[in-house]
């Protein structure tokens, strides 16, 4: 993909003299050292570092502010910065800049269980506030791969295993706090359930990457804890019948919380990684929350719908020990990808297509990398039809990036035929820019104006999403 030029304002004289600035009002909470630059520049995909000039380490909303408004000042770009798990380039500082680190913004805030929400700060984890909510009858139900911050999963629309049944961070988030370009402080929305106030502005920088303004405080959802939990794996001769499964089983209206797919080359990477002995075969992944007569229910209804289209060694399990190993396993697919060759790195890409095309774009997808001269596991949120694929290659190697582009390409193509999107839940970043003007042709330009409209100098993670 092709790299933004640097803007004409963001001159070096510019940077230095908002480093200075930023020196004097943070002391030695802002950091020019090569090794933190170059780690702040850096998140877990394939996509080269591209450090910033300074790393700043905020404590505040006042302080995110002040940042800002001093980069504002010189026309510095501005960085927004949570665990550095974004997997489409969206933290890179591409136009340099300074990057801020929501490190030490990690205080929740308020939990109301009466209410089902809380607040907490960008740099909380969804981890930690489920460990937080740990003693209480409520969870946070969104559960990426990765331990991200809840302001990195705001801001790239994050969703996980759990998104069949509780949706993803869209449906999430009632309201978010956010410094504008310019360092003026709004709230998006209210604890209300609904609104029909004015303009729907959570959902505006809700998916946003940093492109309008820096996510400071998240105001979630909550769910109630299920009374009880079931899981199972079920393996199948071929990937249209386990896809068929999934979709007579939403059809069916069976409130299933997680339903996932692997293919053979992705249940082998799981095996040697985790030390399990599951089938080499098309394999799903099932949970089922409610009370002990609902998750037996329930559990019927499926292991019959799999029955029927040839599912095989049906286990089920509803103790925390076995359900935890099972569910490390398929969190931990990605690093059990990467392990399937010595040196290798992740170039991860996502699609998500409607239910119906799911079997259809997954075999053709398998064709295309049945000659591929890599390992290329295929694993995906199988009940919104979401898929991921880890081509797991050399990085070092031109044959091997030339090929990874021709497939991840073919791969978005196909998707977007059968009106689908280039990501489920990777985000745009700059990785997936050049797809996004075939998937949403005119309204990239409604896109861009509102861009401009609210950064008119471009500073807010330019290169990201909207190429000005």
């Amino acid at each position: 993909m092709n790299q933004p030029d640097a803007a004409d304002t963001n001159a070096p004289a510019a940077r230095s003299m908002a480093i200075a600035s930023l020196q004097r009002f943070l002391g030695d909470r802002l950091s020019t050292t090569p090794s933190i630059r170059e780690q702040h520049g850096t998140d877990a995909s394939y996509h080269p570092p591209a450090p910033p000039d300074a790393v700043a380490f905020v404590r505040s909303t006042e302080e995110v502010s002040e940042i800002v408004r001093i980069c504002s000042r010189y026309k510095v770009p501005v960085i927004p910065y949570g665990k550095g798990t974004s997997l489409e380039g969206q933290i890179a500082a591409l136009q340099g800049g300074v990057c801020i680190d929501f490190s030490e913004m990690n205080r929740i805030l308020e939990v109301n269980v009466g209410d089902l929400d809380g607040t907490v700060e960008a740099g909380v984890t969804h981890e930690q506030l489920n460990e937080y909510l740990g003693s209480l009858d409520v969870f946070f139900p969104v559960d990426p791969g990765a331990n991200a911050t809840l302001g990195g999963m705001a801001a790239t629309r994050a969703s996980g295993t759990n998104s069949v049944r509780y949706g993803t961070m869209r449906e999430n988030v009632l309201s978010l706090k956010v410094v504008l370009p310019d360092g003026r402080v709004i709230r998006t929305g209210s604890r209300a359930r609904k609104s029909a106030a004015g303009y729907d502005l959570t959902r505006l920088f809700v998916g946003s990457e940093g492109t309008l303004g820096v996510i400071t405080e998240v105001t979630v959802r909550l769910c109630g804890k299920p009374a009880a939990i079931s899981s199972a794996v079920c393996s199948f001769p071929d990937i249209d019948s386990a896809v068929q499964v999934v979709i007579r089983t939403i059809q069916a209206g069976i409130p299933v919380a997680r339903i996932e797919l692997a293919d053979p080359v992705q249940m082998d990477a799981i095996n040697r990684y985790s030390n399990l002995t599951l089938p080499v075969a098309p394999t799903l992944w099932l949970e089922f929350h409610g009370t002990a007569a609902s998750v037996t229910e329930q559990a019927g209804m499926v292991g019959l719908i799999a029955s029927e289209h040839g599912g095989a060694d049906f286990s089920w399990s509803s103790k925390p020990e076995d359900r935890d190993q099972l569910w490390r396993a398929r969190h931990n697919a990605a690093y059990a990808a990467k392990a399937l060759r010595k040196d290798g790195q992740l170039w991860p890409s996502d699609v998500c297509v409607p239910i119906s095309r799911l079997a259809e774009c997954v075999a053709e997808t398998r064709k295309d990398l049945a000659s591929s001269s890599f390992p290329t596991p295929i694993i995906g949120h199988a009940g919104d039809g979401n898929f991921h694929i880890a081509f797991v290659i050399d990085p070092r190697d031109p044959d091997e990036i030339a090929e990874v582009k021709r497939l991840n390409e073919r791969l978005v193509q196909r998707a977007l035929a059968v009106n689908g999107t280039c990501t489920g839940e990777h985000g745009v970043g700059y990785g997936k820019m050049d797809f996004l003007l075939s998937e949403h042709g005119e309204a990239m330009t409604l896109m861009a104006t509102l861009k401009k409209a609210v950064d008119p100098d471009n500073i807010m993670n330019p290169g990201k999403i909207v190429r000005l």
